[in-house]
Parts: C-alpha cells; sequence; structure tokens
C-alpha cells in the first residue's frame, strides 16, 4: 500500500535541538590550524550558531511539504519517496537516487527541468531519513535495487530509466543487473575506475593522472570511509547524541567534495544534517557502507551514460569504464563536484535528458 506522507517534526525535537547546540562543548584548536588538522573551528562554531539562531527548519519543512510526499513498505522496510508526474502523460519515468552524507534534498532543483521530460521518482535510501532506520542487517545495493524495482512496479512504471550519483550510482547500476527489462538506461556522475594490471591499455597520460588519484585514496582511505566500514554502530552513537557532531560529519564532505566555484549553501548543508539529526538515522545510514562492501556485485546490463565532473572526488577513466559498462553516453564538464545536482543542476539535468533522449525509442 502506497500511503501519502507528510513531514511534522515535533517541536520537542526542534527544542532539544536548540538546547543541546547551546550546551556545545568545543575542544580547543591550536593556532593557524587552518586544515591541517581537520575541520576549522571558526567555521564549524559559525555554522553551529546558524543552525542554533538563524536556521529555520519549519519554514524548509513547509516547503517540503508542497512535494508529493509518499511512503510504502517493501521488503520491511518503510520506504519514503517524493513522485512527481510530469505534464507529459507519456514522459519516461525515471527514478534517481542520492547517495551518503545526501539525502532526497540532492536533487530539489532539478524537479522543474527533468519534469518537464520525465515523471520522476526520488526515494529516500533504505536506512536514511524518511526511511529510516532500518532493522535488519544486509541492506546492500542489490537488495536495495529491489527494492526500487517493486516501487517502480506499484506505481505501474513497466519502462524506467535511473540516475544517481555516490551510493545512488552504484544503486542505478545493480538496478540495471536486476531489472534489466523495465531499465532503458542508467545514467551516473560518479564512476569509480579502479587500476586494472590486466587490461593492457594504452591509456592517455590525463587518464593515467586520474588513475594515480585513485591509487593515493586507496592507499590512504578517508577516515569516514573507514569508520562506517567497519564500526557503523560505534560512530553512530556520538553522531546521535551530538548535533555538532553530526554537522562537522557531513559539512566536512561538503566542503572537500564540492567544486569552490558551486559551493553547496548554508541553508541547504543544515536543512541536509537537520533530516539525519531529527530522524536519528546517522548510524543505519553509515551502515550502508558496512553492507554494500559485504553485498554481491551485479553486472549492469542496461546502457550507461556517464558525467564527470572536474572537481569529483575520482574522475572515470572511460577506456576501463567501458570494459565493464555499454557506455553509449560520456560528457565531460570542467566545473562542478561530486553534489552535482546541488552545485551544478543545470549542467546535470540537461545531461540526463541528453542521454535519456536516446534511449526513448525503448520504452
Amino acid at each position: 500500500m502506497i500511503k501519502p506522507f507528510r513531514i511534522d517534526i515535533p517541536q520537542a525535537d526542534l527544542d532539544d535541538l536548540t538546547d543541546r547546540l547551546a550546551r556545545t562543548r568545543w575542544p580547543d584548536e591550536v593556532a593557524d590550524a587552518g586544515w591541517d588538522y581537520g575541520f576549522p573551528l571558526a567555521r564549524l562554531q559559525q555554522l553551529a550558531e546558524h543552525w542554533r539562531t538563524g536556521y529555520d527548519w519549519r519554514a524548509h519543512e513547509a516547503a517540503l511539504n508542497k512535494l508529493p510526499h509518499h511512503t510504502t513498505e517493501i521488503d520491511g522496510q518503510n520506504i519514503h519517496f517524493v513522485h512527481v508526474r510530469s505534464a507529459k502523460p507519456d514522459a519516461l519515468a525515471l527514478i534517481l537516487t542520492h547517495g551518503w552524507p545526501g539525502s532526497f534534498l540532492e536533487f530539489l532543483d532539478v524537479i522543474e527541468p527533468l519534469s518537464r521530460d520525465f515523471h520522476l521518482v526520488i526515494p529516500s535510501i533504505p536506512g536514511y531519513g524518511f526511511s529510516g532506520p532500518t532493522r535488519d542487517r544486509g541492506w546492500d545495493l542489490a537488495r536495495i535495487a529491489r527494492a526500487w524495482a517493486e516501487l517502480m512496479n506499484r506505481l505501474g512504471y513497466q519502462r524506467y530509466g535511473a540516475q544517481g550519483g555516490d551510493f545512488g550510482a552504484g544503486i542505478s547500476l545493480a538496478l540495471g543487473a536486476v531489472a534489466p527489462e523495465q531499465v532503458v538506461g542508467v545514467h551516473v556522475n560518479y564512476l569509480p575506475t579502479r587500476p586494472d594490471p590486466d587490461a593492457r591499455l594504452d591509456l592517455s597520460e590525463a587518464d593515467q593522472a586520474r588513475l594515480d588519484k585513485v591509487r593515493h585514496l586507496m592507499a590512504n582511505r578517508p577516515p569516514y570511509q573507514a569508520l562506517q566500514a567497519l564500526t557503523p554502530q560505534t560512530i553512530g552513537y556520538a553522531l546521535t547524541d551530538s548535533p555538532v557532531g553530526q554537522l562537522v560529519w557531513i559539512a566536512e564532505r561538503f566542503a572537500q567534495w564540492t567544486d569552490p566555484r558551486s559551493p553547496v549553501s548554508d541553508e541547504r548543508i543544515l536543512t541536509d544534517v537537520s533530516l539525519y539529526w531529527l530522524t536519528a538515522t546517522a548510524a543505519s545510514a553509515a551502515r550502508l557502507h558496512h553492507d554494500a562492501a559485504r553485498g554481491q556485485a551485479l553486472p549492469c546490463r542496461a546502457p550507461v551514460g556517464v558525467a564527470v565532473f572536474a572537481h569529483d572526488i575520482t574522475q572515470s577513466v572511460r577506456p576501463l569504464a567501458e570494459r565493464l559498462y555499454d557506455i553509449r553516453h560520456w560528457s565531460e564538464f570542467d566545473r562542478g563536484g561530486h553534489f552535482a545536482a546541488m552545485e551544478v543542476p543545470d549542467l546535470l539535468a540537461a545531461d540526463v535528458r541528453d542521454f535519456f533522449r536516446t534511449r526513448l525509442d525503448r520504452r
């Protein structure tokens, strides 16, 4: 059963957040630390004070409630999603999937341009926000993809496309594996390509530089990734108990993964952080790093389109990607970072439209 859903956070939860922020116990910081030791104290205090005194959750909640929210239960898990129908009755359906530390909020700025040509389904990943927390283990990318296939079936969509970045890219590709007869194509804006010594490819200097960056990341695993992949419950205690801890855990990713020319606004960051905090889903969201690493990799059988943004965590190497996927579309952009739908929604929406325009004959 699909039910309408309205966001309505209890006032007591908002009052508790304000109280906790006012009682924050701050660490010290060495002089002129900058980013050498982690997120700068002054910047975090600025964000936290705005969250406590200037940020208005109720205003953002009212704006979000203008969207058509729904929930349904799939595989024992409550699933939240936004469903925006295009004015074109025969439009192709498109399911958009966010990543970590994002949420369905990532797609707010592409809803209007994409809904001109697509029926949009924008779910929250199990364990995230209003789809959380998860109650059992094993919510890996393939299991989420199977849930998405069931969701699209319940909505009456027999042919559709998929799009995503970060974990959303992996889930979208897995959807192309579990529902190959329904998925007409998969568009991703994040596609890590690992070095493959057996490929024997003659790569360009630029591609070699991209692989060197990947090798560096593989040899220097980011601390957040190691903690969430190995002990998500342990870090979950701190993030669920301290709003400033939750804030810096997410704000650091936005600071480091975005193009300096297209920063995500403090208001949007705080809305995303508030969603994690007010739903107490830091631990269950972190579990995806743990479960995804232990899940089964499935080969995507759908045609794939790739958008590569210059300031993303890594940039895909096309010759390596073509060994794994049926690449039909490839775009390179000199601006934009990991949160492309929030940073450069115009570029992403246009690229998604261009890719699926070539897939419309397969509906």
